[in-house]
C-alpha cells in the first residue's frame, strides 16, 4: 500500500507528539511530582528577548516572579532579575524509557528562577511537565488498547470468515453482543467492582485490557467480510488444490488484504480509548493523583474558581485537540486509500 503525502505528514505530526511524551523526562524541565508551594497557580512564564535596559538578546530569558502583597496566587515579574533559558542542562534525575537513568533536560533556568511554560497548579507543580508525562498514560493506554482490539478482531475475523459454519455463527453473535454494549457504562461498572484505591499500574493495565477486549467486534466483522471474499478467489483455491495448509493460505493470501482495514480501524479506535481513560480519570476512577494523566489534570476544572480564573489549567484539553484531529484525519486518509 502506497501512502500519499497527507498520510506521511500526519504520521510525522503524530510521531512528534508521541515522541515528546515518550521522552517526557528530557523535554520537561521539572519532575512531574516536584512541588513549589511558593508559586501556586503561577501564570505561564513570559519569554523575553530584551533585558531590563531594552538590550536585545538572542537567548530568551524569564524573570523572577514576585507575589503581590496580600495575595496568594497573583504574581508580577521582576524585570531587573531575569535569567536566561539554557539548553541541554542538568536537572532532576529520571529514567528514560524506564531503562536509562539520566538528568539531562532539553531546557531549564537557574534555580533562582522558575520557568512555567504552561503555568503551575495549586501545588506549584509545573503544568507543562505534568502534561507531557500525563501524555504517556493517556496516549499509551489508547495505543495499546487499540492494538489489542485490532489483534483480537483480526484473529477472530479471519477464523470466522475462513472456517465459516458454526465458528462464524458463534463469533459473529458474540460480536453483535459486544457492539450492543455501552462500553463507557461497562467500564464504570467493572471499575466499581475493583477496590477504590489501587495502584496506577493496575488501573493502567485494567483500562488497556477491558477497553481492548470490548472493542474487537467491529474490526472482526470487517475482517470477516474481506476473508469471505478472499477465500473464494482463484489464487486461494489454487493454493488449496496444491495442498497448502490453512495457516499458509491465511498468512500469504488473505492476511495482506486486511492491513489497510486494520490500520484504519486502529486510527479510529485510539482516540476513543483515550477518551475512555480521560473520562475515568476525570471522574476519579482511573489513574489517580499524584501520577499525572490528562484526565485527572482536567479534574481540577470541576472547581468553578479554577475553571474561570486559571485558563492555563485547560492545557490537557488543548493537547487532546491535535491528537484527535490527527487520528481522525489519518483514518479518513487511510479510508480513501482502501481501508474501511
Amino acid at each position: 500500500m502506497r501512502w500519499d503525502w497527507k498520510i506521511k505528514v500526519l504520521l510525522v505530526c503524530m510521531g512528534l507528539i508521541h515522541f515528546v511524551c515518550l521522552f517526557a523526562g528530557f523535554f520537561s524541565p521539572y519532575d512531574w511530582a516536584e512541588q513549589d508551594r511558593d508559586f501556586p497557580f503561577a501564570p505561564p512564564s513570559h519569554l523575553h528577548f530584551h533585558d531590563g535596559q531594552g538590550k536585545l538578546h538572542w537567548r530568551p530569558s524569564v524573570c523572577r516572579l514576585l507575589e503581590q502583597a496580600g495575595t496568594v496566587d497573583t504574581f508580577t515579574e521582576d524585570r531587573q532579575k531575569c535569567f536566561p533559558v539554557r539548553f541541554l542542562v542538568r536537572g532532576p534525575t529520571y529514567r528514560a524509557l524506564g531503562l536509562i537513568t539520566t538528568n539531562w533536560h532539553l531546557f531549564g533556568v537557574d534555580p533562582a528562577a522558575r520557568i512555567f511554560l504552561a503555568g503551575s497548579d495549586s501545588f506549584g507543580r509545573d503544568v507543562f511537565s505534568r502534561l507531557v508525562y500525563g501524555g504517556q498514560v493517556s496516549l499509551l493506554s489508547g495505543l495499546l488498547a487499540a492494538v489489542l482490539s485490532v489483534a483480537v478482531g483480526f484473529l477472530l475475523g479471519v477464523a470466522a470468515g475462513y472456517y465459516g459454519r458454526w465458528v462464524d455463527a458463534l463469533m459473529m453473535r458474540c460480536g453483535e453482543m459486544f457492539l450492543a454494549l455501552p462500553w463507557l457504562y461497562l467500564l464504570l461498572a467493572l471499575r466499581a467492582f475493583l477496590p477504590l484505591r489501587i495502584s496506577a499500574q493496575q488501573v493502567f493495565l485494567f483500562l488497556i485490557v477491558v477497553t481492548g477486549l470490548v472493542g474487537w467486534a467491529r474490526p472482526a466483522k470487517l475482517i470477516r467480510g474481506l476473508v469471505l471474499s478472499a477465500r473464494e478467489r482463484p489464487y486461494t483455491l489454487a493454493a488449496r488444490l496444491f495442498g497448502a495448509s490453512d495457516r499458509y493460505i491465511m498468512r500469504r493470501h488473505i492476511a495482506p488484504h486486511t492491513y489497510s482495514i486494520l490500520l484504519t480501524q486502529a486510527a479510529l479506535l485510539v482516540p476513543q480509548y483515550i477518551v475512555a481513560e480521560v473520562t475515568l480519570s476525570f471522574l476519579g476512577l482511573g489513574v489517580g493523583e499524584p501520577v499525572p494523566s490528562w484526565g485527572n489534570m482536567l479534574a481540577t476544572l470541576q472547581h468553578y474558581q479554577v475553571m474561570v480564573s486559571y485558563w492555563w489549567m485547560w492545557a490537557p484539553a488543548c493537547g487532546l485537540v491535535p491528537v484527535f484531529l490527527s487520528y481522525t484525519l489519518l483514518a479518513s486518509a487511510l479510508q480513501d486509500q482502501g481501508g474501511l
